[in-house]
């Protein structure tokens, strides 16, 4: 089952995460009311893909967490996804915009 969780396969190389797992974390944050801590979050990528979420395989959790952070770092990406921090930087609890602000 080797990248069947859209980012890099496990190797050497830290994992990538892709657009498609950014989507999966933004339809996590809608499912979750729209902000939750981001163990939350990584339990409902895991479970889309079929993962038992007391055994998250440690490779996707690492890859939410890059994604997230990726995309909320990044101004138009950020704006496209709709990605914030509730708390401010350095705050577990993450949170999503339901409408993105597409950027220009």
């Amino acid at each position: 089952m080797a990248d069947s969780y859209a980012y890099a396969a496990p190797s050497k190389k830290p994992a990538r995460p892709t657009q498609t797992l950014a989507k999966r974390v933004r339809e996590a944050l809608i499912s979750l009311g729209g902000e939750a801590h981001r163990g939350m979050v990584i339990e409902q990528v895991a479970r889309h893909y079929g993962h038992d979420v007391r055994q998250i395989p440690e490779d996707l959790e690492e890859a939410v967490i890059l994604s997230f952070e990726q995309n909320w770092r990044d101004e138009r990406r950020r704006a496209t996804y709709g990605f914030h921090l509730p708390f401010g930087e350095g705050s577990h609890r993450w949170g999503v915009r339901a409408e993105p602000e597409f950027a220009h």
